[in-house]
């Protein structure tokens, strides 16, 4: 099985990418954040610092695209080849109301004559590896035929599947039974995205696809960023090995980033997942929200590591309870 890490705005930068791959690795594709492109330029400045090769040494990084305009795809596909990048992905599955309004993400599905001819000058014009994430429609299920079938009509390296409408946002479960018409009518190799929080649900999806070679992770590594280790060998997560990761990120930040606002809210971002691994987190939780300078982030954050533990499924490397998603 190959697991892929899920970009995740604001927060898988390169920063956050370099200190999970030293403390816990097992990634064998990391996405960026989407790259949105206009017609003034390529990148925005963050965007191209999060790309450049000498900040994601070691790692195997696919950038990812958002945009409805070939010529502003292929423009940016042959600068990240330049940069030494063989593979780029097509986002087709953003939700973002903000987003959608504007025919992208997945409100491209909202056209797929238009997506059709995206996609046939894209191929047509570039010689490296594309990619999509898509959601399966906007509004019915019964729309993911028909966008399989556009699919279908390019060499995808991968299609990367989660099973969700753009109505859905990330709420309810996702569409299996749209995944396993992708499984059986995909010409192209599949990942599967969505609410794999637990190694349960790990297995649980293999269960029910035993042929699947690759899955995509967002939120559960963000949660427990040893869930590989815990899905291949039952491995936990050490508290220990946690705060080395954490300390390492709060450092990065520290050094990179100018003013105590902004690391603040880097690290406020960090904290939204993980800290509901620990025992009874909420009071430490909060303090770590109303933090309005760093020596009082850092007083909430040492409390939470010298009163609390690591919940014990989660340290024996056995499945916790799915977690609401944000």
């Amino acid at each position: 099985m190959k697991f892929y890490f899920a970009p995740m705005e604001g927060i898988t930068i390169y920063l956050y990418r370099n200190a999970y791959e030293e403390f816990f690795g097992e990634i064998d594709k990391y996405f960026t954040p989407f790259i949105m492109p206009n017609g003034k330029r390529m990148f925005r400045s963050r965007e191209l610092l999060d790309v450049l090769p000498e900040n994601n040494d070691g790692i195997y990084l696919v950038p990812q695209i958002l945009t409805k305009k070939s010529d502003e795809f292929i423009k940016v596909a042959r600068e990240l080849k330049e940069m030494g990048y063989g593979e780029v992905n097509l986002n087709v599955g953003c939700p973002s109301k903000t987003v959608v309004s504007k025919g992208k993400g997945s409100g491209f599905l909202k056209d797929l004559e238009e997506l059709d001819h995206f996609l046939a000058d894209i191929f047509d014009a570039l010689d490296m590896k594309i990619s999509i994430k898509t959601r399966i429609g906007v509004m019915e299920t019964e729309e993911f035929e028909e966008i399989l079938e556009v699919y279908n009509r390019y060499p995808l390296s991968e299609l990367i599947v989660h099973p969700r409408l753009q109505k859905e946002f990330y709420t309810g479960t996702p569409h299996k039974e749209c995944f396993r018409m992708a499984v059986e009518k995909s010409r192209n190799p599949l990942c599967y995205n969505g609410d794999l929080v637990t190694k349960e649900d790990y297995e649980n999806l293999i269960k029910q696809f035993p042929k699947l070679e690759q899955v995509m992770i967002g939120r559960g590594f963000l949660r427990n960023p040893a869930l590989t280790a815990s899905i291949k060998r039952g491995e936990g997560l050490s508290k220990s090995r946690f705060r080395e990761f954490h300390d390492k990120i709060y450092a990065a930040y520290r050094e990179t980033l100018s003013g105590e606002k902004n690391v603040l809210f880097k690290m406020k971002d960090f904290w939204s997942n993980p800290v509901q691994i620990f025992t009874d987190y909420e009071k430490y939780a909060k303090k770590i929200r109303k933090a309005q300078n760093l020596i009082n982030y850092e007083k909430a954050v040492n409390a939470l590591f010298r009163d609390q533990d690591i919940q014990e499924e989660t340290s024996k490397g056995t499945s916790i309870l799915p977690l609401e998603q944000p």
